[in-house]
């Protein structure tokens, strides 16, 4: 049974996750300040942690960052803010999935099930080596891309774009198609977000190689990777 901490000082919506998780069959577990939940977290393994942004003790922001020097347990931001911003910053340190309030308790429990299908261990997959592609070595057993031999500090999310652009250069691939690598639905509302994920890269790739552009924009389509770069 997946175990998901929910870390929210409002016991009512605490309240209403937990019955939705349950009822999708998840264990769960609730903690109202993010330094029990850090606590916890380091001695206690999750499958996923539900983090609200405007904490009492310490903003789930930085207790993202402070998670991130540990684990790398998939983390859903729960905010009351909805402006773009915020949205970006919270994927950029480490977060797989941005939810604002209200919410439906039974969309973010769709967007649990998604995370975990996706990250899930597949027994049957064949081995998996590195490859050199360009700049760019792609090593899928560990989940990691080197890009000019240095480490991308890439979040689950970036690793999956990345690999996808990576596996056909040229090729342009739609937000719905990246998404879809994602193991992400549709209908979880996350399209736009392909965006952000993609401004990340971006920005973790230029502190490697300040003139690079490998990613492509093609407006009104989609994006693409080059590898001459």
């Amino acid at each position: 049974m997946p175990k998901v901490l929910i870390v929210e000082d409002e016991a009512a919506i605490a309240d209403t996750l937990v019955y939705a998780l349950q009822a999708e069959g998840f264990a769960t577990r609730w903690l109202e300040l993010a330094g029990e939940a850090l606590a916890l977290l380091a001695s206690e393994p999750f499958d996923l942690v539900i983090l609200d942004v405007g904490l009492a003790d310490i903003s789930g922001f930085e207790a993202c960052k402070r998670l991130r020097q540990f684990s790398e347990v998939p983390v859903i931001f729960l905010t009351a803010r909805s402006g773009e911003i915020d949205r970006v910053v919270g994927l950029e340190i480490g977060a797989d999935d941005y939810v604002v309030k209200p919410f439906s308790p039974r969309e973010v429990a769709a967007r649990v099930k998604a995370i975990l299908k996706r990250v899930a261990p597949r027994a049957t997959a064949p081995p998996q080596v590195a490859a050199k592609q360009g700049p760019f070595r792609i090593d899928p057993a560990r989940c990691q891309i080197h890009f000019h031999e240095q480490l991308l500090p890439l979040t689950h999310h970036e690793f999956r774009l990345l690999q996808t652009l990576l596996a056909q250069p040229g090729r342009v691939f739609s937000r719905t198609q990246l998404l879809d690598a994602l193991g992400v639905a549709l209908e979880a509302g996350y399209e736009r977000n392909i965006d952000s994920h993609i401004k990340g890269l971006r920005a973790k790739m230029r502190e490697v190689a300040p003139a690079a552009k490998p990613i492509q924009t093609h407006r009104g389509l989609g994006y693409s990777c080059c590898l001459v770069h």
